[in-house]
């Protein structure tokens, strides 16, 4: 049956920034279709509910609380879930995020350390795991901000892109043996849009922006990831979908200061 092809029956996963959102969405899609999953973020507490979650699915879970901005922190999971498991099949690079700043206000530091934090620790542990995999599939999650412009996002939307091209030449480096994708994620209703969510003036006008007409949801992210780390996305590498209700350019003042 084609829905066999959505499945990931026995396989390993490792989950960043799983806490919350995108993540955590994930984790769960993944044991719902049959994974053992490692996830991690920095909140235990977050962790603990997601690994409940993944265990109500029937797989299992290993928490590992860490701060994954340190890139061997975030490398390690690689070798937890082959310690755990017995094998790493799938590692979804999840965690990252830059907060909105002025181009004036964004220094060197700044931008420096939105790439770390986007696109090292997303290396670092691809770079782990690859050794530890027979065949598998790594999903980048990148933003809607890495191909056009917007205020204030200079650091995130210079990183993301980062990701996105890092995404395609990886899955050339990798190829045949290892599946490199990436998603580039529009309007998401997650805590890191909770500037949107929370202001009605604001959540209409990105709705309105949106040719959905509607701010998408962590689960429908998730759908999407399961598709390209699954059989159903077997053809499919170096790829950036976008997932983002058609959105070509943000309409969106967050009352940013010019410069």
């Amino acid at each position: 049956m084609i829905l066999d092809r959505f499945r990931v029956a026995d396989q390993v996963a490792v989950v960043t920034g799983a806490g919350r959102g995108i993540g955590a969405a994930t984790a769960v899609a993944l044991a719902e279709a049959g994974a053992d999953v490692v996830v991690s973020a920095r909140t235990a507490g977050d962790l603990d509910e997601v690994a409940e979650r993944v265990e109500a699915a029937g797989r299992r879970a290993r928490v590992v609380p860490a701060d994954l901005s340190d890139v061997d922190a975030a490398a390690g999971l690689a070798r937890v879930a082959h310690d755990t498991f017995g094998r790493l099949d799938i590692v979804i690079n999840n965690v990252g995020g830059t907060y909105p700043r002025p181009f004036l206000d964004t220094d060197t530091d700044f931008l420096e350390r939105a790439f770390h934090f986007n696109v090292s620790t997303a290396h670092a542990l691809t770079r782990a795991a690859v050794p530890l995999m027979t065949t598998g599939a790594v999903v980048n999650i990148s933003s809607i901000m890495g191909r056009v412009a917007g205020r204030g996002y200079l650091a995130y939307g210079t990183a993301k892109a980062a990701l996105s091209h890092y995404t395609e030449l990886t899955a050339y480096d990798l190829a045949p043996r290892v599946r490199v994708n990436a998603i580039a994620v529009g309007s998401v209703a997650t805590s890191a849009l909770d500037i949107v969510l929370t202001n009605d003036e604001l959540r209409e006008k990105m709705s309105r922006a949106t040719p959905l007409r509607r701010i998408g949801s962590a689960e429908e992210v998730a759908a999407t990831v399961l598709f390209l780390v699954s059989a159903a996305g077997g053809y499919v590498t170096g790829k950036v979908l976008e997932v983002d209700g058609g959105l070509q350019q943000p309409n969106l003042d967050l009352g940013l200061p010019d410069l």
